[in-house]
């Protein structure tokens, strides 16, 4: 007997891997670093959001060591009934102080914590204001809240006030990435905010690639957006913190109400706690880490110098650790990241429907764990390819 939907499902993965679109994992051995084993074959790695390199950092490492014997490993409840441990207590206290805000909210993803926020926020008399490249959480979130959901171009206040001057909704979000994770470039914080203090709008940051590298590790707020009870700031912990995990910071009320409401938090078992401690070490990792962030800028400006001039693709404007090349087509930046891979060096192509059409480009993105030979060797492949 035929199974028309499974027949459908194999034609559809067949179909993604005629147009080059099919995903496939990789294989890590050992830990998280610039060099490491994937699929069985010694690399240096490109492709990792471990930005200051602390994911396998030794304090990190000892910490957990030593909160293991303090909390176990599971949580082994919601935070709601015995899961809240003293750690999550306190890395929710420390990363409120780190980062300016009054509060803050401990989630076991940064996916979860967009969807609590966005659903808590607005609901089906609201409006969710979002930049066109925002990240996929955020969109789903949005779609996910039963508010109208409007985008704007990348970047473009302008259509953006337009946008808010023609809403009659109740309540209002302005919904931001602050470091744009394909493209590498920056939001405009106080102009968002000037916009959501006009319109009357909350303002939702999700610093995912910001946090731990910019301002001090402190991430991408200004002040004024650190002062602002609109303003709304989400850290994920699993790139530049090296652990797991999304921490939620904002005005106490807006924190009480989540813990009240935001169903993402209430109905899930607690992150295990161990991890809570190793992020605590992680904020003083992150605070002390004015060398690592010295030498990822080092990195940056290295590899801006050392590509400038190559034809085989276009480096986009980005002074943050993700440095995208624009190759275009989806086979074409497979190919070259196959070629780099034969040469030791992972660097992944991103493809649609991750980025626009013929778009598709190797998304270079660099660790304070590189040394400048590992960029050198990135470069001299590229033009060797060029």
């Amino acid at each position: 007997m035929s199974f028309g939907a499974l027949s459908r499902l194999q034609q559809g993965l067949a179909a993604l891997k005629a147009d080059h679109l099919e995903r496939r994992r990789l294989l890590l051995e050992g830990t998280q670093g610039a060099h490491i084993t994937i699929n069985g074959q010694r690399v240096v790695s490109f492709c990792s959001n471990d930005y200051l390199g602390l994911a396998a950092d030794p304090a990190l490492v000892a910490a957990a060591h030593a909160a293991l014997d303090l909390c176990g490993v599971g949580a082994g409840a919601a935070h709601l009934i015995t899961g809240h441990h003293r750690f999550h207590h306190d890395f929710e206290a420390a990363f409120a102080r780190f980062v300016g805000k009054p509060a803050a909210l401990l989630f076991s993803t940064g996916y979860m914590a967009n969807l609590a926020v966005l659903i808590v926020l607005v609901g089906r008399r609201g409006e969710v204001f979002a930049d066109r490249l925002n990240h996929a959480s955020l969109v789903d979130a949005a779609l996910l809240s039963g508010a109208r959901f409007t985008r704007y171009r990348h970047g473009d206040l302008a259509q953006l006030e337009s946008q808010l001057v023609a809403s009659t909704a109740q309540d209002k979000v302005i919904v931001s990435d602050l470091v744009f994770s394909m493209d590498g470039d920056a939001a405009s914080v106080d102009s968002l905010l000037d916009l959501a203090e006009r319109h009357d709008a909350w303002l939702y940051l999700d610093d995912a690639h910001g946090f731990g590298i910019l301002n001090d590790g402190r991430g991408g707020m200004t002040g004024r957006a650190r002062m602002s009870d609109r303003v709304i700031y989400l850290a994920t912990l699993g790139k530049a913190a090296g652990v797991s995990g999304a921490g939620v910071a904002a005005h106490v009320s807006v924190i009480d109400w989540l813990i009240q409401k935001a169903r993402p938090y209430i109905y899930t078992t607690a992150t295990p706690p161990l991890l809570a401690a190793c992020l605590l070490e992680s904020l003083r990792q992150i605070e002390a880490g004015a060398a690592r962030r010295e030498r990822l800028r080092s990195h940056v400006e290295q590899i801006r110098r050392g590509l400038a001039g190559l034809t085989i693709g276009k480096l986009m404007d980005s002074e943050t650790p993700i440095q995208p090349l624009i190759i275009g087509a989806n086979a074409d930046a497979m190919s070259l990241s196959e070629r780099l891979l034969q040469r030791g060096l992972l660097v992944p192509a991103i493809r649609t429907p991750t980025v626009p059409a013929n778009t598709a480009r190797l998304r270079i993105t660099l660790s304070a764990a590189h040394s400048a030979d590992d960029i050198a060797q990135l470069v001299e492949a590229l033009h060797a390819l060029d």
